[in-house]
Formats: structure tokens, sequence, C-alpha cells
């Protein structure tokens, strides 16, 4: 067949099957395909049919959920109008990226082949599972699928006669031209785009609510170990209406001392402005940045230049090295065989992008400010739980934070990037602005007020049922019962006070765990084990029960404990008591959020 053309198509939710992607992308260009690399959300579904080879690259997110940017296709694709024959001229390979430490592992691959296959699609390949969980992370099952399938796509699609392959060592062009403009356009800083709603239209990524900070105020003691932080934005104007369950995305910056280490590293001028040019029909000038833009914003607003670098990052990098030693170290980090190395140099510690720089000053000074945008990905918006209702705040959105700090074998603390941000602003010495906007969350809270609502939500997992209840207590739903799990009463309680205000007034039943404050510790599972009668007389009762908080160990055991309950009070056998857990998830009665 003649026509060499490769679709490679992405869902992804931390960038990581982007990076595969546009690996892909790279390596079809290598190989002499016509190739396009796009998010599945931003391409046309309807020219779909016309495809002759086409890769899916696929994440799967919280219980078995597509990532945010295929959520639209995933549902086209799953309307039962489709003609059964309608992808019959496509050839296709999916690639699933997950976790298996989910219960729905790669859920989302695993689904999206085999109704491809039901819409006529011929598969050229099994489909890939890559699992976060192995030692050398997803590029164990990644390396050997990708060598597969150019075999399988090679001879299907042969090389025309007169062209041949590229080595890795070939450099292919940049995404973008950097075109710098001789002096500062009036001298004048560039701004972000409008936090305007462009006709009305509700914010969004492209377009977020610039919302005032009105508080910042943390909640643990002094002397607790854990800074956790209740953040309350503005949006009044915005359009934004959110109900109990929904997400809050933050677009977070760099810091400006990291900033001015890149500019230093890479010789840049942060007042310098330039106009962005594509090097590519297929390839689309980024909507978040301003044209023309000053490096200053690009490196604090759009560049996540303090990430941990994926291996694509050293691939690239070693193309432009001219000292050898640093050239040998970082090929052998971008080859398969050095993956434990790179690990162990970069992902354990958590080296970020501007230390790695560091390491390889030869190089860094080498890079070609062109091959930005191919070197770094950009800055992903952060998700938080809304820990408010609109009924108690008008106006305001709420969000409990901790602030990610912890040591590694580096000298220099680790620290997350958007809650360091948020911390460091202070709204009463200065006007804070923040882009934000909202989407639907996971969780989804009965509208019946005679329904109860069971709620375990052990540290910041709390935030999203603290919206609930104070959704539920303004429409006089009283049947609210939470579980709540902390170390220590004295530190990290999170909202007592209002919790109790709630209990007096016969809103809330609270059941507490201080796991530190006696010898023998104490979770929210043990709690649930403690109040089995109670439980089940609220589930047979219509009760809906939800968990929110960290996807370690405690949402397996809440639900090995609810379990339990169905067992011992309601006298069912084991397999009994796991169908009956898995009918209730199947109503929407039983309800996980949970995060790594």
């Amino acid at each position: 067949m003649s026509d060499r053309k490769l679709l490679v198509l992405f869902g992804s939710q931390t960038g990581t099957a982007q990076d595969v992607a546009e690996r892909i992308g790279r390596e079809a260009k290598r190989r002499q395909f016509t190739c396009r690399v796009e998010a599945l959300d931003s391409y046309n579904i309807a020219t779909l049919i016309t495809e002759p080879l086409v890769v899916f690259v696929c994440a799967t997110t919280g219980q078995g959920d597509p990532p945010d940017n295929m959520k639209n296709f995933w549902r086209f694709l799953f309307r039962r109008n489709l003609p059964a024959n309608s992808l019959c001229q496509m050839d296709y390979a999916v690639l699933g990226l997950g976790d298996s430490s989910y219960p729905k592992f790669n859920f989302v691959a695993k689904k999206l082949y085999k109704r491809l296959e039901q819409l006529g699609g011929s598969p050229i390949m099994s489909v890939g599972l890559g699992d976060e969980q192995h030692d050398l992370g997803a590029d164990a099952v990644v390396d050997p699928w990708l060598q597969e399938f150019w075999e399988k796509a090679s001879s299907l699609y042969p090389l025309p006669e007169g062209l041949h392959i590229h080595g890795d060592e070939f450099i292919l062009p940049p995404k973008f031209s950097l075109l710098f403009l001789e002096q500062d356009v009036n001298g004048e800083a560039v701004v972000h785009p409008s936090s305007a709603r462009g006709g009305q239209c509700l914010p969004s990524q492209e377009h977020p609510f610039f919302a005032q900070m009105v508080s910042n105020q943390r909640i643990t003691e002094d002397s607790h170990f854990q800074d956790v932080r209740l953040v309350e934005f503005d949006i009044s104007g915005s359009g934004i209406e959110y109900t109990a369950g929904d997400v809050v995305m933050i677009h977070p910056q760099n810091s400006t001392e990291d900033v001015q280490q890149f500019c230093q590293l890479l010789r840049l001028n942060p007042d310098s402005m330039f106009i962005l040019k594509p090097n590519d029909s297929m390839v689309s000038l980024p909507t978040q940045l301003p044209q023309p833009c000053s490096v200053q914003y690009l490196l604090k607003c759009y560049l996540d230049i303090t990430i941990v670098p994926r291996r694509s990052f050293f691939e690239l990098l070693s193309n432009f090295s001219p000292d050898e030693r640093e050239q040998e170290k970082l090929r052998e980090f971008s080859s398969a065989e050095g993956q434990e190395e790179l690990y162990s140099y970069c992902n354990r510690p958590r080296r970020t992008t501007i230390e790695v720089l560091l390491d390889f000053p030869h190089t860094t000074a080498a890079i070609p400010h062109d091959y930005l945008f191919d070197l770094i990905p950009t800055i992903r918006p952060r998700a938080f739980s809304i820990a408010s209702s609109l009924l108690a705040y008008p106006d305001r959105i709420q969000i409990l934070m901790a602030v990610v700090r912890y040591k590694t074998r580096l000298k220099k603390p680790r620290c997350g990037l958007c809650s360091s941000w948020l911390a460091s602003q202070n709204p009463q010495s200065e006007v804070v602005r923040i882009p934000l906007w909202v989407k639907k969350g996971g969780l989804t809270f009965p509208v019946d007020v005679n329904i109860p609502a069971v709620m375990v939500g052990p540290g910041t997992g709390v935030a999203p049922f603290r919206a609930a209840i104070q959704e539920r207590s303004a429409q006089g739903k009283k049947e609210n019962v939470l579980f709540f799990g902390c170390r220590q009463e004295s530190k990290d309680f999170y909202c007592r006070s209002e919790w109790e205000h709630l209990m007096k007034s016969g809103y809330l039943t609270l059941f507490t765990a201080f796991s530190r404050d006696q010898e023998e510790k104490v979770y929210v599972q043990h709690r649930i084990a403690e109040h089995r009668p109670l439980l089940w007389d609220l589930i047979s009762k219509g009760a809906y029960f939800y968990i929110a908080g960290n996807a370690k160990q405690m949402p397996a055991a809440v639900m090995d404990a609810l379990k339990v309950v169905f067992q011992t009070e309601g006298h069912l056998s084991a397999s009994q008591s796991e169908q009956y857990f898995k009918d209730l998830e199947r109503m929407g009665r039983i309800q996980c959020e949970t995060w790594s």
C-alpha cells in the first residue's frame, strides 16, 4: 500500500500518554511515514473513517475513566447508532498506560480495543498494557510493543524505493521556530490572555477565569509536619456554577527564582519578545500563549521547567551535546538498557529539569532555543476537589490543599509546583489572581432529601464531603454520616469547629480516627467495623456510600470493612457480599474518588 499515513491519537491526564504518542510520532517520521499526533478531543472524529492506520495511546484515570481530553471522543464512540462496519478501512493498534494497583487496570485501552473491532476496524496487534508499577515503569511494555508495531506497520506499508529509515541520531526539525523581535513591543510586558468570558462562554483551560484569592489560611498546627491550607477564591462575575463533588482546575506558575536560573543556563533574556511560527502545517499554535510573547511569560506560565524529565528529554538532549562524555551519558539514559540507571538518577530522587541541565553544562549551553517546545512539556493544570458549597458560600470556591514538600537524597527539598505557588501567595498584602475553571467531578450526591449519605474521607479526602455536607445541610438533609481520619486530634483535625456546630444542630453524625493519639494505630476502617449495625441500617434504608482520599491502602481497607458489614449484619456469605457490593457500585450507591 502506498498511502503511508499514520495518525497517533492520545488520551492523556498527566502527560505520560502524550509523551509516548509524541515519541511514536518521531519514530514514524524517521521511518518516512506522514504522521500527525493529536489529542483525541482535538481530532475531528468524522474523518476517522478515512484513516488507513491509527495508533491510540490512552491512559486510564480514577475508577476506570477516560482522561479529560478524550471524554467527548469516548461518548461518541459508544453511541449505539454507529454502523458496525464504519471503521472497516482502518488498521489500528491500542497502547494503554495504567497502574496495576488500581482495580480497573488499563480499563480504557481494553474497552477501546474491543469497541474499535466492533466497528469494523482491523487490529494489527494485541493491545499493549503499560504498567507504572513495573520496576522500569510503562517502558517495560512500551519498548517491545513498539518494536513489534513497527515490524507490522512496515510489512503492511512498505518503505517506497529510494527512501531509507533515519537512525535515532537524525535530528528532526523543531515543532516551532522562535522569531525574536528586535526590541520589546513598546517596552510593555505581555499580559495573560484576558479572563473575560469570550462571548459568554464559561471559563475553560483555554480561557480560565482569573479569580481573586480571598484567604490563604493554614489549618494544621504550626508544629505539625504537614502544612494544609484552606484557600478561598472569589468567582463573582465568572458565570461558574458547581455542585458538591465537582473539581476546580488551577493553572500554576513557576517561581521567579526558577525562571531566572533557567534563563541564565540557556542564555535567554527574560524580557525578549518572540513570535512563534509552526514548522509543520499539522501543528497548531498553542492557544494559551499570546503573540508576541515574552520569554519571561513563556517560562513562568507555560513551560514546566521544574518537572522530573522523561526519557524523551534525554534522547533529544543527547543530539545537541558537543561533549563526548555528556553525550554518552545522555544516550545511555535514553536507551532501553539504561532505564534502571535513569530511574535511579532522575525519578527516585525526583530530580528536576533545571537540576539535570546543571549536571550537563556543555550540552545545556548548546541547546537551540527553537527546541524548547520539543524538550519541555507544558505546565499541566492541577485538580482540587471543591471543599465548599455555593449555597453556603455564594460566589466563592474553597479548596483544602496539602502543601507538597519532602526530602530525597538530594540536598534541596522537593516541592509541589502548584501547592508551593499557592501557599506562597499573601492575599492580605496584595491582590492575587489565580487562573481557574471548574469541571464535573467523579462524585454525585443523591437529590432526594430522605436518602442518607455515608462519607469516608481521611485527610484532605474530606474536601468533597465538606462541600456535600454544607450543601445537604442547606437543603435540610439531616442524615449525613462522616468518617474522618487524621494523625492527631490536636494537630490536623480539619474544620473541627464546623463539624461540632453541625453535630449540635443535628445535621451531622461524625466518627473520628486519630491514628497517632494512642499506641495502637486507629484508622477509618476500624471505626467502620465498630459501627456495623448503624451502617447496615443506613444502607438498608438506601444510603449512598462514598470514599475519597489517597489511593494507597485506605480505599481497599474501607471496602473490605464494608463487605464485613454486609456479612455480619446482613448475614450474607462472602460471595453474596461481593456481589451486593458490585450491585451497589453499579447503581452509583458506592462511589470512590482516589488519587495517588
